[in-house]
């Protein structure tokens, strides 16, 4: 319905996803609306209440909300009549995609559960997204983003006031992946519904997609129950087991964060290529001489005094400074940027324009891949209000008059004033 955008891919123009979403799970069909599919987002009577939750809020509603539901349109349902529902099943009649975001089941406590969905719609996909699935004895348990995150091992708690455990500074995976992952899984199964005429329903929870996301980990001690003369560390460690994934690199020093004059690098000399490629540029062959290492893989884990000879080298040059030398001499060293501050950094501002407050009411990053050649993918508008395009997607989607709109109000289709 929202065709305002100035720039971006249509890449998934004439696809009509209808959404049933609360809070953030409603993320799913984001990155679709953002590659141009029609987004329908149908909300309870007095609206998602995901405009007043978290922070930023931005001229009254959360930076949550116009993220997660631009580029959408919405309309106001009540699903617990008869009216709202015959509405409802009209839009899933002309769409490819239902998008179930909330506890499991909600849909089929109303009447409209897959097999409702196919009556209407053979070819519809049914997308369910929950916190932790379908099955499990953990199905019906209330929660909210960071647990899928703790739940899968991937955040702990850190000391707080007066020694309380209290939740650090991290990144939401589990509500950002198990979008993701189902996006990938939605297109899939709409391909194969219009080749074979026959929709499926699919579902994930989030902390599985939180858990799938950190496989390295989890894999990594899972094959560590092996004997060890079945699975080993590196050979350049002289095959120690060191622990799965990132936490096996704290003691690394040839892939270690180090201080520059201005802030900190990450230097990531795994390959003795780029070691000896280092200390030529930083005109310190005698650190290569001395410390050569092996091949591939080699951190010279544990090595204090090369830390602390690097960490002399590092404090001489601005971070900037640093990525040049590794621009011009091919090492890898990276910068260290935080979320407040990497807009400043060339290499973002290079790669992900902001879409403007002006368009959605709040900056907002864009949907990262890109058609070559082309501007990166634009949301087509603001995120609404809700029941904002009801009249319009009554009338121009499925094509009622103004007397049938009256009778469904009446009977109270889209809730009581």
């Amino acid at each position: 319905m929202r065709d305002d955008a100035p720039v971006g891919s249509g890449l998934l123009a004439g696809l009509r996803v209808v959404e049933c979403s609360m809070l953030g799970p409603g993320a799913v069909s984001t990155p679709l609306a953002d590659l141009g599919a029609d987004v329908i987002k149908v909300e309870p009577p007095g609206g998602d209440y995901i405009r007043k939750m978290s922070w930023p809020v931005v001229q009254g509603d959360s930076l949550l909300h116009l993220h997660i539901s631009r580029g959408k349109s919405s309309i106001v349902l009540d699903l617990r009549t008869a009216a709202g529902r015959e509405v409802f099943l009209a839009l899933v009649a002309g769409a490819d995609v239902v998008v179930e975001a909330m506890r499991p089941g909600g849909l089929d406590r109303r009447g409209l559960g897959y097999e409702r969905l196919r009556e209407a719609n053979p070819r519809v996909v049914l997308f369910t997204v929950s916190g932790y699935g379908m099955t499990g004895p953990y199905r019906d348990l209330p929660s909210h983003g960071i647990a899928y995150d703790a739940w899968a091992g991937t955040v702990a708690p850190v000391p707080g006031p007066g020694g309380l455990p209290s939740i650090p500074d991290h990144t939401s995976i589990g509500i950002t992946a198990g979008p993701l992952f189902g996006t990938a899984a939605i297109l899939a199964a709409v391909l194969r519904a219009r080749e074979s005429g026959a929709g499926c329903h699919l579902e994930v929870a989030q902390s599985d997609a939180a858990a799938a996301f950190d496989w390295l980990r989890s894999e990594g001690h899972r094959a560590y129950e092996r004997p060890a003369e079945e699975v080993t560390g590196n050979p350049s460690d002289g095959f120690e087991r060191r622990p799965p994934g990132t936490a096996g690199m704290a003691d690394g020093v040839r892939y270690q964060f180090y201080a520059s004059a201005d802030g900190h690098i990450l230097f990531m000399a795994s390959e003795q290529k780029f070691w000896k490629n280092f200390c030529s540029a930083a005109g310190r062959d005698d650190l290569y001489d001395a410390r050569p290492g092996a091949r591939l893989a080699d951190h010279a884990r544990g090595d204090l005094w090369l830390r602390r000879e690097l960490a002399g080298v590092f404090r001489r040059r601005t971070t900037a400074q640093w990525v040049e030398l590794g621009l011009a001499h091919d090492v890898p060293i990276a910068p260290v940027n935080t979320p407040a501050g990497i807009a400043a950094d060339p290499q973002f501002a290079d790669r992900m324009p902001w879409q403007g407050a002006d368009r959605l009411g709040a900056d907002q990053l864009p949907f990262p891949v890109r058609v070559v050649g082309e501007p990166p993918p634009a949301a087509s508008g603001r995120a609404p209000s809700a029941g904002e395009h009801t009249g319009e997607i009554l009338r121009d989607l499925l094509g009622l008059g103004e007397a049938r709109i009256a009778e469904l109000r009446a009977a109270g289709a889209f809730g009581t004033a």
